[in-house]
């Protein structure tokens, strides 16, 4: 294994390798004809062939009926028939999560217990990215039932950090979060209940988004779960509204979906004008210990924003790690963990100790507090942010106390930030409270590095279904302090 890069070599702009081209991009080459469908698809292939045994980010791949869609996309591009402007994925490669089912193949959530297991049907996401022209080349790592910040499994073994090879992309999607850094695709699905989506983000210095719940539709039943959403990844802000627009939208299979098709700006002309914008910088959410590049990154952030004419003003929130995790696991108690448990009923000893460990603390959060006790707590805490950001745009956070999780590790016995040892490891971040304010849509972008080389990110945060709102500040963000160009050297 190559050693991790921790230094300039990994942070200085250089001309991008194909394989590392934008999804919008590509698309402008695609209509002009300059580049070929077939030509991305072979070099986002050439450079699985060697990145993915170092990232281990790949469940399975279909590289051959791949190929076979990016000539039907080339010859469609040739003929310049009308229908390519009803695709706007076309001929672009994603990569898609396990969870995620495609007809006919594996559909497992990482339990050896479900090895053999195929779906029966695509899930609404992928049907809509194969609807749109999206190519489905490969699919992407999880821990067991998504349900881990690091993303390893008896399955499918551990996914690593391309910036740094010893540290992990984050979880759940930790997988889709290496294949982007990694350039193994431009776009890829994600999940998110507590942070699956915006952590892979953070750790890997791309962008991930939060919809609103039911502005993406899931698959019943827990699509049902108001925590819960699905949504896309990418390594630039419009590459990931793109996506979103493809995956928004009502769906018959999910009843708490909404609206027709996405309507999200791609792109912003203006994407650095923020003068009058008000944004509510709030660094610790209450008392989340951060690390210290975290804290002076996000900073630099806020700091960015206010020199180009934002308002930036500090809020406080009266937040406890302690009392977030406590309403989180009483929701999952109820919920996820005992389909968790239906699920694994007598292959309990082949689950890894995070799952196990995972249904046990759902199983005891539920013993103390009823359902109608956490919506309560959850009411309170959806009433404090409201306030909170009452007169500001958006709200500014970082997305990750910890600046970095090992590869292997599965800390069973919590987690240290900062000096500070907290109960559980999901205590080191700072998503979840944003599920439990779940119609409120979050942007994670890229903010800096930290010492060990791997990237650091905030969240943006916006008003319930505000959704332009917070890829506005993101796009301005990304036009401000780019991170285009920046890719790891594995």
């Amino acid at each position: 294994m190559s050693a991790p890069v921790t230094g300039e070599e990994a942070r200085t702009p250089v001309q991008a390798p194909l394989h590392y081209l934008d999804a919008v991009s590509a698309l402008k080459l695609f209509r002009s004809r300059q580049l070929s469908p077939v030509e991305l698809l072979q070099a986002v292939v050439n450079r699985a062939g060697t990145a993915n045994e170092v990232v281990n980010a790949l469940t399975e791949t279909m590289f051959d009926d791949a190929a076979a869609l990016a000539r039907k996309a080339e010859e469609e591009y040739r003929r310049g028939e009308t229908v390519v402007a009803e695709r706007p994925l076309l001929g672009l490669p994603v990569v898609t999560k396990e969870k995620h089912s495609l007809a006919g193949h594996s559909f497992t959530q990482g339990l050896l217990s479900h090895m053999g297991r195929t779906a029966a049907a695509d899930h609404p996401v992928v049907a809509r990215i194969r609807a749109a022209g999206g190519i489905v080349h490969a699919r992407t790592t999880s821990p067991e039932f998504s349900c881990a910040t690091v993303t390893h499994s008896p399955m499918w073994g551990v996914t690593r950090n391309p910036w740094n090879l010893q540290r992990s992309p984050g979880g759940s999607s930790g997988g889709a979060g290496a294949a982007l850094a990694a350039g193994l695709a431009p776009l890829a699905t994600a999940s998110d209940i507590a942070g699956s989506t915006r952590l892979p983000a953070a750790f890997t210095g791309t962008v991930g988004y939060k919809a609103p719940y039911g502005r993406i539709p899931g698959l019943a039943p827990l699509s049902a779960d108001w925590y819960r959403g699905d949504g896309p990844m990418a390594r630039t802000v419009a590459d990931t509204a793109l996506l979103a627009n493809v995956m928004s939208g009502r769906h018959p299979g999910d009843h708490a979906s909404f609206g027709g098709p996405g309507t999200l700006p791609v792109e912003y002309p203006d994407a650095g004008d923020v003068a009058g914008l008000r944004v509510a910088l709030c660094l610790r959410l209450g008392d989340y210990p951060l690390d210290e590049a975290v804290e002076a990154n996000t900073r630099a952030v806020a700091e960015t924003l206010r020199a180009a004419g934002a308002v930036v003003e500090e809020v406080v929130l009266p937040w406890t790690t302690e009392g977030i995790r406590e309403t989180i696991f009483t929701h999952f108690g109820h919920i996820l963990g005992p389909a968790m448990e239906e699920a694994t009923v007598g292959v309990e000893d082949t689950l890894a100790a995070y799952t196990r460990q995972f249904i046990a603390d759902a199983r005891a959060a539920a013993e103390r507090r009823t359902l109608v006790e956490g919506l309560g707590e959850e009411a309170r805490i959806q009433a404090e942010l409201a306030e909170v950001m009452d007169g500001f745009d958006v709200l500014l956070c970082p997305t990750s106390g910890a600046g970095s999780l090992a590869a292997d590790a599965d800390y069973l016995d919590g987690i240290c930030v900062a000096g500070r040892t907290l109960q559980h490891y999901w205590e080191g971040h700072l998503t979840a409270p944003f599920n439990i304010t779940n119609r409120c849509p979050v942007l994670a972008v890229p903010s800096g590095f930290g010492a060990d080389g791997v990237p650091t990110g905030v969240q943006v945060v916006g008003h319930s279904f505000q959704e332009e709102s917070v890829f506005r500040v993101g796009a301005a963000i990304e036009a401000l302090r780019p991170w285009a160009g920046r890719y790891p050297q594995l």
